[in-house]
């Protein structure tokens, strides 16, 4: 399965923020749309990306402060993206060997979705599910 059919599946909405923000503003804001990450957009450019964990390091760090610092303080900006071409499996390689849980999917630097750990995770259950059930209608059948 391609990242992709994943996209068609759960959609392209994507949560994005601005360098500005703060960092008490994202917490906000992740809270808010449930959702563990968000990319934070310099106009069309992804300029970086923000997790829950990055926020819990920068509390870490900086205390209470850093609420009030922009999100740039602590967001990621070097940031691994998938395009809609690539297999879940080489995907889930990647976010285990790198230990990351959230995907900017882009197509020509142009952002188009994000997949979770989570979202790859169910995708290849269904996979697995649906290859088990033909093989017993196979063998029931035989």
């Amino acid at each position: 399965m391609l990242v992709s059919q994943i996209l068609r599946t759960k959609g392209d909405l994507v949560f994005t923020a601005t360098p500005s923000e703060t960092v008490g503003a994202i917490c906000a804001l992740l809270h808010s749309r449930k959702v563990g990450a968000m990319v934070v957009m310099d106009g069309d450019r992804v300029a970086g990306i923000v997790s829950e964990r990055d926020v819990v390091r920068a509390l870490a760090e900086g205390g209470a402060g850093a609420l009030n610092q922009p999100v740039t303080t602590c967001m990621t900006r070097d940031v691994l993206f998938a395009e809609p071409g690539e297999t879940i499996d080489s995907l889930l390689t990647r976010m285990t060997d790198r230990r990351i849980r959230h995907l900017p999917v882009c197509e020509r630097d142009r952002l188009i979705g994000i997949v979770s750990i989570g979202d790859l995770v169910k995708s290849k259950i269904s996979e697995v599910e649906a290859e088990a059930g033909s093989l017993k209608a196979y063998i029931s059948a035989g």
